[in-house]
């Protein structure tokens, strides 16, 4: 890394300041003159037909402006592909789950707003409603959707090799049952936006948005505009994690309709127990895994059921589950695979995407098993990892997976190593096993994720670098930092390719009307694609500079070097200029110029994905992360206490060190939370936990010590050998957790969360139990 001037170092966030002084505005803090409130009038059934809505005592209460339904969208939905958009802002003829919004109000404050809801009256026709997957796909079930009798919204079946050969070959079979919990994003920024549709038929909102350009496209589709029309400027985001603020929500809807009717700026805000009850989730899962191996341990094929419990819309389904199974190939070498799943509707509030998408249930299941099987056969857990691993390519070379996507860095053998060279691991049986009734144990997991998301639509991110003639630089682009640290990256990026100071560098915050189209903040893109379009434009107009200095001193640009904002010949390094000067001249010499950098990212989808049958890359590169876990089991309560995370993980290289630690951090808590505490209690599509009192998330002092190793691969598609370093310990946690049970405890734990009472209950089964 000494190479570097700015990569690599530990620089001060760039949104540090704002952050710390209280100075970062949310969507939440934007107000315009004489705004309204919205609120959103919510359906008491998780299914029934709507046979009549009487919104007039509603519209005559004093402060009220405007009442919506969801006629007055006339019949727009939206959804993650043309076929399964099912989702209307407001239900139309029937609602599909609890609370459910059917109308929505604008008024002059939030009480009047909640008074003038309550007073809409709705007559429903209350239907039977369905809320477990399994039974859902059975014959005679309640139907959610009339264009998916059956209640699949999606379905995948993939074979790849010979499975059933493979299987016959074996000498040892597991057939394991695993579930997921039921979980959501857990940000404590909720939704809201501010949306003013202006006489002139241009919209203007300030949406809490990990992805505004989503949102861009769903405004212009449902109010029939063209994208010229729609502006999105994005506040500050309180954390995105997938799901809702990637995704639009009623209130992003109803606000600009409300305005659109008013004439007024419309204000939203949710509050928690709205986000609990009715904003997405992710979809928790069925996997029914068979795992086969030879007797020394080797991996000789997977079957993976999968059941995904998906609620009562398609959303994002189809690529949750396209990633469900497309993560199940990494990071052990596995010749023979076949995958069917089944995402199924019920009448349960929406799933969606969540950090660690897709990968986060099968490689749970895979990683476990996998131990399972170790303990079966004899062989130390490292060993059959190690043994499974993909190698490391050599520079050129590439590993295939079954699937046909490329590996071009590994680094899971050098994080396996790591993680169990360390003292947590190594020395696990000098540690106490017992005392008092608390029993302690150490588990390992090794897991994969992929960076630079590929996937269906635009994907190409893109970046202007412009040179102020004081050799300060604006960065704009499109890529959203919601709160993972990107812009940070973006601007060290930045900085080194320019050869300028990192302090020198100002990025702005999206805003639709001026910063170029992006994908969005998903599947850990961003330092990827528009990383690289971010070293593209910085070449562009430090080629610009270039040309001008050589003019100047009438040699050629490649003689120039600039860094540390400081330009010098490379044949003769005395000769010096500051980066202000040079600015100064290419600014000012002659006609005078305009220093404009562009560049877009280049990853083109070169092998498509194809979702019916599993094969394509769904990405740029895979991060790969080997952790081990220390806690401690209380076997008579079942109480856990979680004390070390050792986490290593290969990044590539780690622009950021900071960020990477700290994201690092931050997706291994949020994997311990789905691990041992996080699930909603669900009883007929109705969530009895709603508020964060009951909705039980790690809390700090549930954290423990954590510490990050860097396994460097310096990958050759990643700005400067970058890959992602935001999701991949939200795989790896889950799996080391319940490797780490089964060493306290002598119990394999199947289904997350793994509660006290499951534990308790498990202990008492086996007579383990601790009066």
């Amino acid at each position: 890394m000494g190479k570097y001037s700015v990569i690599g170092k530990r620089v001060p966030r760039i949104d540090a300041k704002e952050k710390v002084m209280g100075q970062a505005k949310y969507a939440a803090d934007y107000s315009l003159a004489d705004m309204l409130w919205c609120k959103v009038a919510r359906a008491p059934f998780a299914h029934a037909k709507i046979l009549n809505i009487d919104t007039s005592k509603a519209e005559r209460l004093p402060g009220v402006k405007a009442v919506i339904t969801g006629k007055d969208f006339n019949g727009w939905t939206w959804g993650f592909m043309a076929t399964t958009r099912d989702e209307p802002p407001l239900a139309v003829d029937k609602v599909r789950y609890l609370h459910e919004g059917v109308a929505a109000v604008a008024a002059i404050d939030e009480d009047i707003a909640e008074e003038a809801c309550e007073l809409i009256k709705v007559d429903y026709e209350e239907l039977p409603g369905v809320f477990d997957p399994e039974e859902a796909m059975k014959p005679g079930a309640p139907v959610i959707h009339a264009y998916r009798p059956n209640n699949v919204s999606v379905e995948y079946h993939w074979n790849f090799g010979d499975v059933e050969k493979a299987f016959a070959e074996s000498y040892l079979i597991r057939e394991d049952r695993f579930e997921t919990g039921r979980v959501v994003t857990g940000f404590l920024e909720p939704p809201a936006s501010l949306a003013y549709y202006d006489p002139s038929g241009y919209i203007t909102v300030w949406p809490a948005k990990q992805s505004p350009y989503f949102h861009y496209r769903h405004l212009a589709g449902c109010f029939r505009l063209p994208l010229s029309k729609i502006r999105v400027i994005q506040p500050y985001i309180g954390g995105g994690f997938g799901g809702t603020k990637n995704d639009s929500v009623a209130g992003d809807l109803c606000t600009v309709m409300l305005s659109k009717k008013t004439g007024k700026p419309v204000k939203f805000i949710y509050t928690m127990q709205e986000v609990l009850t009715t904003c997405r989730r992710r979809h928790n899962m069925t996997i029914y895994n068979k795992m086969g191996m030879t007797k020394d341990g080797i991996l000789t094929a997977v079957e993976s059921r999968v059941i995904g419990h998906g609620g009562a819309y398609t959303a994002i389904g189809p690529l949750t589950m396209f990633l469900t199974g497309y993560g199940t190939p990494v990071p052990y070498k596995l010749p023979n695979y076949k995958y069917d799943c089944w995402r199924v509707f019920t009448n349960n509030p929406v799933s969606a995407a969540m950090r660690g998408h897709g990968f986060t249930h099968t490689r749970f299941a895979c990683d476990a098993q996998m131990g399972m099987m170790a303990e079966e056969l004899g062989i130390d857990p490292v060993e059959i990892k190690m043994r499974n691993a993909i190698d490391n390519p050599k520079p050129g070379e590439v590993y295939k997976a079954v699937t046909g996507f490329k590996v071009k860095t590994c680094g899971i053998k050098e994080a396996l190593k790591a993680v169990t060279e360390d003292t947590i691991w190594a020395d696990r049986d000098k540690m106490p096993r017992q005392e008092g009734p608390v029993s302690y144990g150490v588990g390992l997991s090794g897991t994969a994720y992929h960076g630079g998301a590929r996937q269906l639509g635009h994907q190409s991110c893109a970046a202007t670098i412009r040179i102020c003639e004081d050799g300060t630089v604006n960065l704009i682009t499109g890529a959203t930092d919601c709160g993972q640290g990107s812009d940070t990256v973006l601007a060290m990026i930045a900085a080194e390719e320019l050869g300028v100071r990192y302090e020198d560098i100002s990025i702005k915050r999206v805003d639709t009307a001026y910063t170029p189209v992006d994908p969005g903040s998903y599947g850990s893109r961003v330092t990827l694609l528009a990383g690289q379009a971010t070293q593209f434009a910085a070449r562009d107009a430090k080629k610009q500079l270039l040309e001008a200095g050589a003019k100047a001193w009438k040699v050629k640009p490649d003689d120039i070097e600039i860094r540390n904002a400081v330009v010098s010949l490379k044949t003769n390094p005395e000769k010096q200029m500051s980066f202000e000067k040079l600015t100064k001249i290419a600014c000012y010499e002659g006609a005078g110029a305009v220093i404009l950098g562009r560049g877009h990212s280049d990853y083109g989808i070169d092998e498509p994905l194809d979702f019916d049958h599993g094969t394509g890359e769904g990405g740029i590169n895979f991060s790969f992360t080997a952790q081990t876990v220390r806690l401690g089991v209380d076997m008579e309560t079942g109480k856990i206490d979680v004390h070390d995370f050792i986490i290593a993980h290969d990044a590539g290289v780690p622009l950021h060190p900071v960020s990477v630690e700290s994201q690092n951090e931050g997706g291994a808590i949020q994997g311990l939370g789905q691990a041992i505490y996080e699930c909603f209690v669900m009883e007929k599509g109705k969530t009895h936990n709603s508020t964060l009192l009951d909705y039980k998330m790690p809390r700090s002092t549930d954290v423990p010590d954590i510490k990050v190793i860097d396994i460097i691969t310096n990958d050759p598609d990643g700005p400067f050998g970058a890959k992602e370093a935001s999701e991949g310990s939200h795989v790896s946690t889950p799996p080391a957790v319940i490797d780490a049970l089964h060493s306290a405890t002598g119990v394999w734990f199947k289904e997350l969360p793994v509660t006290p009472e499951k534990i308790v209950k498990a202990l008492k089964e086996q007579g383990k139990w601790m009066k």
